[in-house]
């Protein structure tokens, strides 16, 4: 891992962009000097690690004591990008707006992209446990479909707060009966990318016996401001 840039923001909390081989991410760390407990933070397909809400709730989390890293999925953010995978969300954006059928269309763009990102994920994650300022036990929060991956091979993850889910590859929707860490389930009643039915129904599948959902009116980008200081609260019961 190698670090390319840093800068101390204006709450204390240390900002570090990162390469690792091909892969680049960024890590916010407390001012703490005591070994943090780690958040992985990931932001759904296409949109990069710089993200405003992304980096928003990084820099809260860090505040409250937690290094947070996010990595650029493959073919997103400062990633090559992939003609095939650009062409798939093209294709998914219009299906959507027209009120077609999107699951062959989702299947081919997301799986592949679960695969190649969840080993890079835990090679991440490897490196940054080898860090003095970073500790553990380790939270996962964001992406629905990746996060089930890991929690299922990633025996380092002890909780997850996942955005979402209406949209979660077949392979996915089978893995998270597998899941058994504690999780915080976040679903925006009224959002128009993601079917409520879908969304319920794999909260309902999930295999673990502490899952919580939160269900808020509004659509996608309408997240209440106060679920960030909830993830924080629930990371803080099962990571500290």
């Amino acid at each position: 891992m190698q670090f390319t840039s840093e800068q101390r923001l204006d709450d204390g909390v240390l900002e570090r962009e990162f390469t690792l081989g091909e892969i680049p991410g960024t890590l916010w760390t407390p001012e703490s000097a005591a070994p943090a407990p780690l958040i992985l933070m990931a932001h759904n397909n296409g949109l990069p690690k710089g993200e405003a809400r992304l980096v928003a709730r990084a820099r809260l989390s860090a505040a409250y004591g937690y290094a947070v890293a996010t990595i650029d999925a493959p073919g997103c953010g400062d990633r090559p990008r992939s003609a095939a995978a650009d062409q798939a969300r093209a294709d998914l954006r219009r299906a959507m707006q027209a009120g077609e059928p999107v699951d062959e269309i989702f299947e081919s763009l997301v799986g592949p992209l679960v695969e190649k990102a969840v080993p890079e994920w835990r090679t991440t994650l490897d490196a940054l446990l080898s860090l003095p300022e970073i500790g553990g036990p380790v939270g996962y929060s964001g992406w629905t479909a990746v996060g089930i991956r890991l929690a299922v091979v990633e025996p380092r993850i002890a909780a997850a707060g996942l955005f979402a889910g209406g949209y979660v590859p077949r392979a996915q929707r089978e893995e998270a009966r597998q899941v058994t860490i504690p999780l915080l389930f976040l679903l925006q009643w009224d959002d128009e990318g993601n079917p409520r039915q879908r969304a319920l129904d794999l909260f309902d599948a999930f295999g673990t016996k502490e899952k919580t959902l939160h269900a808020n009116l509004g659509g996608h980008l309408g997240t209440p401001w106060f679920e960030r200081e909830d993830g924080d609260r629930f990371f803080g019961r099962h990571l500290k």
